[in-house]
Parts: structure tokens; C-alpha cells; sequence
């Protein structure tokens, strides 16, 4: 049992947390009875108890329902069980009878208990701090380790989980989310979940903050307290598929409240609607299928309301009918039905059936004044709740539905003259049942935030000053096509389209694009005033990579095939592009349109394209289309040159603002037209508390850089920074590491070190960053150093930095010598051991190499072990008291130095003992196996058996262990082999060495 720091500030506080809400303790020495095995997971007296109490069935039939439930090993699968879809025949009854694991309406009658430590034997063995269970079954894993990063998900607790789910899978098949903590922090994140997806519950909705005495009582009950426990698992979890398979979501805390003040209200009956507003990027669409899920399954409420009520979807747009249905489907809802047609419609409306779930476009109550009969069973949610008001949609919607439920949700804010849609679905008084808005969802990293700057002011448009800027920049053309243009009224799109101006704007995007998004693999929208600018901006971006491409020596026509597939054109089409024209530049343009056109199914594969990283095309030129509903995380930056504002501004710049990998940590808008310029204007129709930072000005990031900048240099102040000759830096590096002194110190400042880096990467190639430069190189190189003397391991820093300065810093490490000092050498490299030569080191130089040879040793052991845990086990208890050594003042460097060379040593001489003993490498490694069953007496033979019978084509041909009879056929001879040679552990030696084969004899 672990009494460190982590069990005294997050494991022991977790479970006090747990016991204050209800939960058993099961303490270490329970596990074996409550366990068929240390490779099982259920607590089968908790299970079998929990069938017989909640169902009413017998000791055999529970004990029967147990030895079913115990092999299901699929995650999905498993909570439809939780959520009672399960049934089997029990003793007494004729046909199968649906058996509940849980009982979700008597929060009571379920046994909560909590455990720690509890060891999982496999290949691997593992031992999760903690495990939450519900009559015996293991539902939740929490990791406790200290400190966690909430900005950046790094950490050992999310190594740890995603450790257990490859190593213990056995746990996981039952589990619905895991959750890490520091004893401060609470995360959690869907089983399977990447560390970017776990979050913080920050609202701990009914309560509030002041209730709880601090933030991890908070966390913990708004995850595990029973009831919400139970809440999650019966309505708040989907697996959503796709071409490219399936995931597991959990909501997030505002869908959640949303979803159950939507049930409260439907209940309640007294307001039957409400307004919600959840911003762009958040999950709305899962919002709405979380909450028909509740609403159709409403498995903890007992209500009338709730008895079998109609569900109907409505969306105002083709593609976001299509979005939300494919999403209704993809999550499993309970039979939605899209809605294609208005007879169908009706047909379903006017059936007098409740129980339907129908997704419908607004646009098929277009006419409709006749009320159905049982408009009161309609619980009606709509999306872009605002635009589905226009004209007389509403009208028709409320004449053929009276007395329904209303929810109105939107993606923005609703304006302030809005007064229909707050009289539609809201509540006086109320404003929003729900608020999710741009600031939530940036402090939750649900989305990321949205900056603008503003590019070539001098072609920024004034439509105040129309008339004199196209004197100006039209002078050159005739006086005939002059005349003819401000005889028709000079319009903005005159001036846009100009052809120099689109020219050079073409150029401005390709040097920006390749700079900022194109080295770490994001892509761009150019958003053009109109179809014919679309074309324009085609025609010039291709002509300006073709130009770049050819002087980097690519042949004409290959570099304008190149530069044609970099881009691709989506708009819509008309019935004029296929008429001639007298005019030589409208026929062009018209060719064009029907060039580059893409119909329904090309638009989908480029749109695909786009979302893939390293395919073309890397920009979309749209004007129109994938504005609203496009969600693509690649997206990184959006090329503006049309004058939007309002809703259409807001929806447009919402594509850049989804989540990705760690390198976006915005999205950026380059602002050609000058909407930048008048924001408050063209935002003017909203509350300002709604959308003040819907888009932030590049100033406040340069802002921001000089202030990180300036906090990263405090610490630094008394550091006495003078070398930029080769050997002097790793001098400054030396005396900064004792001048920081303790671990706390050096935490501080790589947390302040990391905040400076990302705001330089965020900003390059912004010119602003250029003073920061040679900063930025000593504190990224010297986070390299600084992990290895103060944390004994390798710093993976340089993998997430962005690859326009990754390049550079290597260049640095290079150029200053220093990459000897950082880089680590593998035990198999020649050069690896000519560290341990003490021969004219100075006293620093020995720390030096006693620190990164113990930094090496610490991932080799690791690898090894994870590589034959049998073979290389006994090296863990070595390298922890070389750590202790390490950290300690009896010994010198030099005998610290020595210590790690012994090591090295034992651990070279074990990679070649095969080779002493006779064996292959892989006979060698299961011998190990053998020898930790039987005292490592006699196994010699069935070793070298047990290899050929997993690398013989015979019996093991290519691709066995994708065949799970086939695996399941070696096993079953490996224990016949294990029997025939005296051995007893007859089940778990055909498992521990399958597990050996997977490794090293598969693919």
C-alpha cells in the first residue's frame, strides 16, 4: 500500500470524500473473497446479492446471470446492461425475464462501496489507486497523482489511466469514465478517452460553489454522489459511430443542467418552454440527444408526463437537418425518424400514437393551421431557435402544435431586439432556461479562443467612402465601362474583386498560410464576398503557389497541378452559369463556376479531404456554404474578405474555433475587409456581455506574450546571462539549476516557461516575437536540462512544440553543443557509455552525466519491463534506490556516476543471457515466464515448445492473433502442454504467455 505524498493529499481525502456520501470501504484484505481471481473484477457476492434483491429471482438463476455477465467484454455492450436491456431465462418463468443490475429509481436499494489498490493480475499486473463499485461492478477508475495541468492534460495520472486500459482491460469492460486527481483537481473522461477530452465539472449545479469545503469535495460529489452517479449512467453516455469508428461520449457539466431543467420544466408543467443558449463548438447537438434520451427513457423518474411522450427535432437548413439526425443515429437514440417529406410529416403527427422521436426542417409546417389531436404529448426542441420565428414558420409551428413543450436552442446569442424568440421559448423575466457562452466554453477548453488581426489596411473597404476609392482605383479602366458601372451604382463588390487587389490579397494568404498554420498541419477557409470572387481568389492563390513551387524547382506543370489540388471551391450552383454571354469576363467566370463546381457527393469527399491531415486541399474558398455547421478541429485559420456582422459573422468565425491537437490553441481570422475595424458595430445588435469576446484582438496575445515574457525573467534575475559562445551556456544552465534549488521552484518556472513558449508559438511568425527569440531558445533548451536534474526523467516538451519553432530550437541545441548534454543516448548506442569514463570531468560535468544516465536508465528499465516484466523486474527496485541515491549527499558524483554503470551493466549482461543459457531470445523470455510459477526448476523444454508453438506458420499462421479462435485453440494447447510438463497454474500461464506472443511474435 502506498503511503506517499499522493495517498496523503489525493487517494485518502478521495475515499473520505466517498464514505461522507454513502459509499462502503472494502478494504485490501476483502479483495480475494469478493473476487473469483485476481484476474477477475467483479465482486460476485456484491453482484449475485444485487440480482436476487432488485429482480426477485434465486440464488442458481443470479449465480447463473453472474457467470454470463462476467464474459462480456465489450464496453458497449456492458451499459446496455447497466441501463437493463438485458434478459435471460431464470428459474420458475417460461420465457426470459429482463434482469436489472441496478435499480435506478431507488437510489437505495443499489450497494456503493469504494476500494483502493485493488491488484489486476495480467501480463502486466496492475494496481489503479482507486475503484468505485455498484453492486459488483467496477464502474469508475481514479488515479490519484500529483500535479496535475488542467491547461495542457499532461501528467502521469493520464499515462496511468490509459497504462491500466491497454494492461487491466478486464476493468474496463464495465467501466463508464475514469477520473484523475491531485487531491485538488478532478478530471474525468469517457473510458478510452485521450487526455485532451478529460475535464473539470465546473458547475456544480443544483448547489453551488460555497457548499462544498473545497474542489475536490466539489468534483467528487458532482460525479459520484449516487444519485448523479446514476443520472450519468442512465442518460448521460452515447457511443457515437462513424466511417471511422465508434466513440464513447460523456456529457459535459452544462448538458447536463440543461438537459435535466428541460425534464424539471416538462414535469413541472407550469412553463412549458424554454431558451437555450450553448455556444458553437459545445456539443449542442449532443445536448439535444442527451435530452431526448432522458425524456424517452427517463430511467430515474417516475412521471406521467414522461409516460411515452413525442419527441420532434426541428432545424431550418438541409445540412443541419442532416447533422443532427446523423447524430440522433449515429448515438443509438431509440428509433428516430427523419421526416423527408410534409405528407409524411403529417402523416406521423396526426397518427394519435405517442412514442415517436421525428426529426423534421421547420419548412413542412410551411401552410399547416389545423392542431392535431394530442398536441400536449409534444415535447418539441428546435434548433437555431432565432431564424425558425422568420416569416410565419413560427405561426404554422404553434397552430398545428398548441399546448406542446417549446425548448428553443441556439449556437449564439440571441440579439436584443429579439423579442420573438424570448416570447417563443423563454420565460419573462428568465432570459435563458440554459447560458453556455463564449467565455464557459474557452475556460473549459471546450473550444478554443478566436483572434482577429487586420491585413493590408490600405484595401480594407469603407463603404462610406465608396465613390472615392473606386475613382482611385479604377482610374485605369475606359471611360465606357467607367460610365457604365456608376451609372448602375458603384457597389461594394466593385471594389473587392478588384483584380490587383485579389491579387495581392492571393499573395498576403500564401505567405501568411505557410508561416502560421501549414507546418504543424492545419488548414484555412477564404471566405469571398461572392461566387465570382470565389473563382477570382482560385484562379490567384494557384497562380501564386504554382510561382512559389517552381522557384523551389518543381517543373510548370507539375507545380500547377500541385497548386491546383491545394485548393477546391464549394458553392452553390445557379441556372445562369450555363448561359452564354457576350461579355468575354462574365463567360470566363461562368466557365469557371462550372469548372470547379463540386455536386453533393464531390463536396462531401473534399470536405473529408479538408478534415484529413497531410491531404489536399489545404483551403476551402467558400462564400456562402460552410459558414454555419461545419465543424472541422483542422481548421485553424479563416481568411476574411467579406463584410459580414451579426449572426453571420458569429457563425462564420466559429470554424476556427474547434479543439484539436495540442498545437491549436486558437483560431485566428485574417481580416481583409475591415470588419475588425468596426466590431462593436457589426456586433452592435447583441448584449455586449454576450459576444465582447467573441473574437479578441492579436494585440491582447502580444499583450499577453510580454507579460510571460516578463514573469519568466523575474526568476531569471539573478542568473547573470552573458554566454552566446559555444561553451558557455551550459555554465548559466548549471548555475540556474542551483539557483532554483528546490522542486517547488523549478515547477513554478517551467509552468511560467511553458505559458511563454505557447504564446511565442501561438504568435509566430507575428513580427512581435522576434525580440523574444533568443529567450525563447534558452528557456525551451534549458526545460530539457531542467527535467532531468529535478525530475530524473526525460522532458517530451520539444514533441509538443509547434513545428515552426521546433526546427529552430533543435538548430540551437545543435549550434550551442548542448544537444550531448540533453539528448538521450539508447543503452544498445556505442556512445552511450562514454559517459561513465571519469577522466577530466569536473565536478559538474560528473553530476551532469550521473543525472542523464539515470534519466536513460529510468526509460530503459521501463522499456524492458513493460517489454518482459519477468525478465527485467528485479531492475525496478535497483533504479528506485539509484533515484534515492541520486537525491542523497553520502555518495560523490563519481560513486553516483559508478553506481548507474553497474546498472547499465547488469542490464546489458540480461539482454545477452539468452545467448549463455542457449536460447532464443523469445524461448528465453517465456522461460522467465515458467520460472515465476515453479521456482524456475525443469521448464527449459516447454519453453522452446511453447516459443515453436506461437512462431511455427503450422500451428500459429500469419494474422492468429487477429482470430480469436484460433488464439483461443493455442491457449487451450499451451495448457495441455503446461499439464503434460506438471505444472498446476493451468489458467494463468496460457494467458501470461499469449500475452509474451502478442508481443514479440505477433505481426
Amino acid at each position: 500500500m502506498s503511503h506517499g505524498p499522493e495517498w496523503h493529499f489525493a487517494e485518502r481525502p478521495t475515499i473520505e470524500h466517498l464514505k461522507t456520501m454513502g459509499y462502503g470501504m472494502v478494504p485490501f484484505a476483502e479483495h480475494t473473497a469478493l473476487r473469483d481471481g485476481e484476474n477477475q473484477v467483479l465482486f460476485r457476492p456484491h453482484l449475485v446479492e444485487a440480482l436476487m434483491r432488485i429482480n426477485g429471482i434465486d440464488r442458481t438463476s443470479a449465480e447463473a446471470t453472474y457467470g454470463e455477465l462476467a464474459a462480456i467484454s465489450d464496453n458497449e455492450t456492458w451499459l446496455k446492461v447497466l441501463r437493463g436491456n438485458y434478459a435471460r431465462k431464470v428459474t420458475g418463468q417460461e420465457t426470459r425475464q429482463t434482469l436489472r443490475v441496478i435499480d435506478f429509481l431507488e437510489s437505495g436499494n443499489n450497494q456503493f462501496v469504494v476500494t483502493h489498490q485493488l491488484r489486476v493480475k495480467a501480463e502486466h499486473t496492475r494496481k489503479p489507486d482507486v475503484v468505485v463499485y455498484v453492486n459488483g461492478i467496477p464502474l469508475v477508475v481514479i488515479e490519484a497523482k500529483s500535479p496535475l495541468n488542467v491547461k495542457d492534460k499532461t501528467g502521469e495520472a493520464f499515462e496511468q489511466i490509459k497504462q491500466y486500459e491497454r494492461d487491466i482491460p478486464r476493468l474496463f469492460f464495465s467501466n463508464v469514465f475514469n477520473i484523475v486527481t491531485d487531491g485538488a483537481l478532478v478530471l474525468y473522461g469517457a473510458t478510452g478517452s485521450g487526455s485532451k477530452y478529460f475535464a473539470d465539472w465546473r458547475d456544480p449545479w443544483p448547489k453551488v460553489e460555497g457548499d462544498f469545503p473545497d474542489t475536490l469535495a466539489k468534483g467528487l460529489w458532482c460525479l459520484l454522489e449516487p444519485s448523479r452517479l446514476l443520472d450519468l449512467i442512465a442518460h448521460y453516455v452515447v457511443f457515437e459511430k462513424s466511417e471511422t469508428g465508434t466513440i464513447k461520449k460523456i456529457c459535459r457539466y452544462q448538458q447536463f443542467r440543461a438537459v435535466n431543467r428541460i425534464v424539471e420544466r416538462v414535469i413541472e408543467s407550469k412553463h412549458r418552454q424554454g431558451l437555450i443558449w450553448h455556444t458553437q463548438g459545445s456539443g449542442k447537438s449532443l445536448t439535444m440527444v442527451f435530452a431526448a434520451l432522458k425524456l424517452k427513457t427517463h430511467r430515474t423518474i417516475k412521471s406521467e408526463a414522461l409516460t411515452n411522450p413525442n419527441i420532434l427535432v426541428l432545424t431550418d437548413r438541409v445540412d443541419l437537418h442532416s447533422q443532427i439526425s446523423g447524430t440522433f443515429v449515429a448515438c443509438g437514440l431509440p428509433n428516430p425518424t427523419p421526416i423527408e417529406s410534409i405528407k409524411d410529416l403529417h402523416a406521423l403527427i396526426r397518427s394519435g400514437k405517442d412514442g415517436h422521436t421525428a426529426l423534421s426542417t421547420i419548412f413542412k409546417f410551411q401552410g399547416s393551421k389545423e392542431a392535431i389531436a394530442n398536441p400536449e404529448n409534444w415535447i418539441v426542441m428546435v434548433d437555431e431557435a432565432h431564424r425558425t420565428q422568420e416569416k410565419d414558420l413560427g405561426a404554422y409551428l404553434r397552430a398545428t402544435l398548441p399546448h406542446a413543450c417549446f425548448f428553443g436552442f441556439t449556437g449564439t446569442p440571441v440579439k436584443k431586439d429579439d423579442k420573438n424568440t424570448y416570447e417563443n421559448f423563454g420565460v419573462p423575466g428568465e432570459g435563458y432556461l440554459d447560458k453556455y457562452g463564449i467565455d464557459d466554453a474557452v475556460a473549459d477548453g471546450a473550444t478554443v479562443p478566436i483572434y482577429y488581426t487586420g491585413r493590408k489596411t490600405d484595401w480594407h473597404i469603407d463603404e462610406a467612402k465608396i465613390d472615392i476609392l473606386f475613382d482611385t482605383w479604377f482610374a485605369e479602366l475606359d471611360d465606357d465601362k467607367l460610365n457604365e458601372i456608376k451609372k448602375r451604382g458603384v457597389q461594394i463588390e466593385d471594389l473587392v474583386k478588384h483584380p490587383r487587389r485579389i491579387a495581392l490579397i492571393a499573395y498576403d494568404i500564401w505567405t501568411h498560410f505557410k508561416a502560421y498554420a501549414q507546418p504543424d498541419g492545419f488548414k484555412a477557409q477564404i471566405v469571398a464576398i461572392d461566387r465570382e470572387a470565389v473563382i477570382l481568389y482560385k484562379q490567384a492563390l494557384t497562380k501564386v503557389i504554382a510561382e512559389d513551387l517552381k522557384a523551389e524547382g518543381m517543373g510548370p506543370a507539375e507545380a500547377l497541378a500541385r497548386a491546383d489540388a491545394m485548393s477546391a471551391c464549394v458553392y452553390s450552383i445557379n441556372q445562369e452559369d450555363g448561359k452564354p454571354s457576350e461579355d468575354a469576363h462574365k463567360q470566363e467566370i461562368r466557365t469557371e463556376l462550372k469548372a470547379h463546381y463540386l455536386d453533393a457527393e464531390a463536396e462531401k469527399l473534399a470536405k473529408k479531404a479538408f478534415g484529413r491531415k497531410g491531404d489536399d486541399p489545404q483551403f476551402l474558398i467558400v462564400c456562402d456554404k460552410l459558414l454555419t455547421g461545419f465543424d472541422c478541429p483542422i481548421e485553424s485559420v479563416m481568411y476574411l474578405d467579406k463584410p459580414l456582422k451579426e449572426h453571420g459573422l458569429l457563425q462564420a468565425i466559429a470554424r476556427t474555433n474547434r479543439v484539436s491537437d495540442a498545437r491549436k490553441r486558437n483560431g485566428l481570422i485574417v481580416d481583409y475587409i475591415g470588419v475588425s475595424g468596426h466590431l462593436e458595430e457589426a456586433l452592435s445588435s447583441y448584449r455586449a456581455d454576450d459576444v465582447k469576446t467573441a473574437m479578441r484582438d492579436l494585440d491582447d496575445l502580444r499583450s499577453q506574450l510580454r507579460a510571460a515574457q516578463s514573469a519568466v525573467a523575474a526568476l531569471m534575475k539573478p542568473l547573470r546571462r552573458k554566454a552566446s559562445e559555444k561553451d558557455g551556456l551550459k555554465a548559466e544552465y548549471d548555475a540556474f539549476v542551483k539557483l532554483l534549488g528546490s522542486e517547488d521552484k523549478w515547477f513554478d518556472f517551467k509552468a511560467k516557461a511553458r505559458s511563454f513558449i505557447a504564446l511565442y508559438e501561438t504568435l509566430s511568425p507575428d513580427p512581435s516575437v522576434l525580440e523574444f527569440t533568443a529567450d525563447l531558445k534558452w528557456v525551451a533548451n534549458f526545460l530539457l536540462y531542467g527535467t532531468q536534474h529535478f525530475e530524473k526523467r526525460q522532458a517530451f516538451d520539444q514533441m509538443n512544440h509547434s513545428e515552426k519553432i521546433r526546427e529552430m530550437l533543435e538548430k540551437h541545441l545543435e549550434a550551442t553543443g548542448l544537444s550531448v548534454t540533453v539528448k538521450l543516448r539508447h543503452i544498445t548506442d556505442p556512445e552511450f557509455w562514454e559517459d561513465f569514463d571519469p577522466t577530466a570531468k569536473t565536478e559538474e560535468d560528473l553530476m551532469t552525466a550521473a543525472i542523464r544516465k539515470t534519466t536513460e536508465l529510468r526509460k530503459t528499465v521501463t522499456e524492458r519491463i513493460d517489454d518482459s516484466p519477468h525478465q527485467y523486474g528485479k531492475f525496478s527496485e535497483r533504479l528506485r534506490q539509484l533515484l534515492e541515491k541520486l537525491d542523497g549527499a553520502q555518495l560523490s558524483w563519481a560513486d553516483k556516476l559508478k553506481a548507474a554503470e553497474e546498472l547499465a551493466k547488469d542490464i546489458t549482461a540480461e539482454d545477452a543471457a539468452h545467448v549463455e543459457a542457449g536460447f532464443s531470445p523469445g524461448a528465453y523470455g517465456i522461460l522467465q515466464i515458467l520460472n515465476g510459477f515453479t521456482a524456475g526448476t525443469g521448464c527449459e523444454d516447454l519453453a522452446i515448445r511453447l516459443e515453436g508453438l506461437y512462431t511455427d506458420p503450422v500451428s500459429a499462421p500469419y494474422g492468429w492473433w487477429q482470430k480469436d479462435g484460433l488464439r483461443k485453440s493455442l491457449r487451450q494447447q499451451a495448457r495441455s502442454m503446461a499439464h503434460l510438463a506438471g505444472l498446476t497454474q493451468l489458467k494463468e500461464i496460457p494467458e501470461e504467455v499469449e500475452a509474451y506472443a502478442l508481443k514479440h511474435f505477433a505481426g
